[in-house]
């Protein structure tokens, strides 16, 4: 039979989060929000509490613990707040976790410890402007001289790339051509503040305010040669397995934000009164609020599923797309119920809810669109 009940560790480190972000997020985060101001202050408490390390060995200065661990964790984040959660999810899975899987292990010692311990980020520089879902269209460049990759180029909405805490970027760069005549593109560490490294101003989001976005362009950039990770030609390969995996943590924190929608209705039914009575009293919004429930239950299975197949070792493709673009509908779905449950007052940014709603279209669109996951989808099945 199916068992899907946490182990004591994975239950203790979701209550612990969970307490981390009810008591240390959720009183301060709409501020930062609305100043659109990233909360360096926050990240580094989530790194003393080991967030960033969580599916790292201890060798690396990680916790030993898994990938779902870090799923748990990140629905607990997103249950309060998406913009840390989003945080996370792309220093571990997007900064870190290219360098740990196809890293040499003289780039592992490098740079592990400080992205595990939360004193640095690391970002993944792969959308261009004109490339979008097409990741394969690359434009930036990177070639070979006297010992050094000169990359020029430009990436467009990378995650966490110019904070105070940022020290890397692993950006995608085509390094030649392949025998059949296409793209050989390769990933190529660049550290922060190395000259011709521009890192252009924040974004003005619609949602994730309190996150990091940046657009970032290459200039005659040098690294050293021994900056490739894993091998040269590999590249875009390297950045769709990784992409699998993300799959599955945007899956998770797309469960806790449509848990959190769940969460702030309840007690929002329970509080506002209309006609004599709490509006949870009547079957309009119980129904609702039910429904809301029903669609997160079913995402978190999803994502369980695809995470225990990539733990086991199995094929997990179709899984993390399935999750993937589930729960982001879902997260979608219960935004907007949550919005009508709670009036007028859910149109207001004092209110969580309005900022869940703002929060849950992206989800729809990063690491894969929707239509990018029906695509994969319908592929596996033998279709297309």
């Amino acid at each position: 039979m199916l068992d899907y009940r946490l182990s004591d560790e994975t239950e203790a480190l979701r209550t612990t989060v969970r307490e981390f972000a009810r008591e240390v997020i959720a009183p301060q985060i709409g501020e930062f929000y609305e100043r659109d101001e990233f909360p360096t202050h926050i990240v580094r408490q989530m790194g003393e509490l080991g967030l960033f390390g969580l599916p790292f060995p201890e060798e690396y200065g990680g916790s030993g613990g898994t990938y779902f661990d870090l799923c748990v964790a990140l629905e607990e984040l997103a249950r309060v707040d998406s913009s840390m959660a989003i945080t996370v999810e792309a220093g571990v899975s997007l900064g870190a976790m290219p360098i740990f899987r196809f890293g040499t292990p003289a780039q592992k010692r490098e740079w592990l410890p400080r992205l595990c311990a939360g004193e640095a980020l690391g970002a993944f520089g792969l959308t261009e402007a004109g490339g979008g879902s097409d990741a394969g269209s690359t434009r930036t460049t990177a070639r070979l001289e006297d010992g050094s990759w000169v990359i020029n180029g430009s990436k467009a909405f990378i995650t966490n790339s110019g904070t105070d805490l940022t020290e890397l970027v692993t950006v995608t760069a085509v390094t030649g051509t392949r025998p059949d005549g296409g793209k050989e593109i390769s990933a190529i560490i660049v550290p922060s503040g190395t000259p011709g490294f521009a890192v252009g101003k924040r974004y003005s989001k619609v949602g994730w305010n309190a996150s990091d976005t940046r657009e970032l362009s290459f200039d005659d950039v040098r690294v050293p040669a021994e900056n490739l990770v894993g091998e040269r030609g590999r590249g875009y390969a390297q950045f769709l397995s990784i992409l699998d995996e993300g799959r599955i943590a945007i899956s998770a924190l797309s469960v806790g934000l449509a848990q959190g929608c769940v969460d702030e209705s309840v007690k929002y039914a329970g509080e506002r009164e209309a006609f004599g009575q709490p509006i949870g009293k009547n079957q309009a919004i119980q129904f609702m609020i039910a429904d809301m429930e029903v669609r997160a239950s079913t995402a978190r299975l999803a994502y369980y599923r695809a995470a225990e197949k990539m733990l086991r070792g199995e094929p997990f493709k179709r899984e993390a797309s399935i999750a993937k673009l589930y729960s982001s509908e879902v997260a979608m779905d219960n935004a907007r119920y949550a919005t009508q449950v709670h009036g007028g007052y859910g149109f207001m940014n004092e209110f969580p809810v309005g900022r869940f709603y703002r929060d849950a279209k992206i989800l729809e669109i990063g690491e894969g669109t929707s239509e990018v996951q029906r695509m994969l989808i319908a592929r596996d099945l033998g279709l297309g």
